[in-house]
């Protein structure tokens, strides 16, 4: 189906904002996701009263490095950091 995975945070000074990190393998695993009855209905509860607002950002992930993984990390950055 193409959903990767979700995290959820709370934030520290205002417990009624989260905010939900969602990854999917691509743009149309998100379109089909959108369009099924269990969207729809999650949508009709949040906006039945479960958030007060809500905003969506859609991004790429441009570069995914750590602290041990390094592959994608600035040139720049790997020769200081390793």
């Amino acid at each position: 189906d193409g959903f990767i995975s979700v995290e959820r945070f709370q934030s520290l000074t205002d417990p009624k904002r989260v905010l939900s990190l969602s990854f999917w393998r691509d743009e149309e695993a998100v379109k089909a996701w959108r369009n099924t009855e269990e969207h729809r209905q999650a949508q009709k509860a949040g906006r039945g009263g479960i958030f007060a607002g809500y905003r969506l950002r859609i991004a790429q992930v441009v570069r995914d490095y750590g602290l041990t993984e390094r592959a994608e990390a600035p040139e720049d950055s790997r020769a200081v950091n390793g």
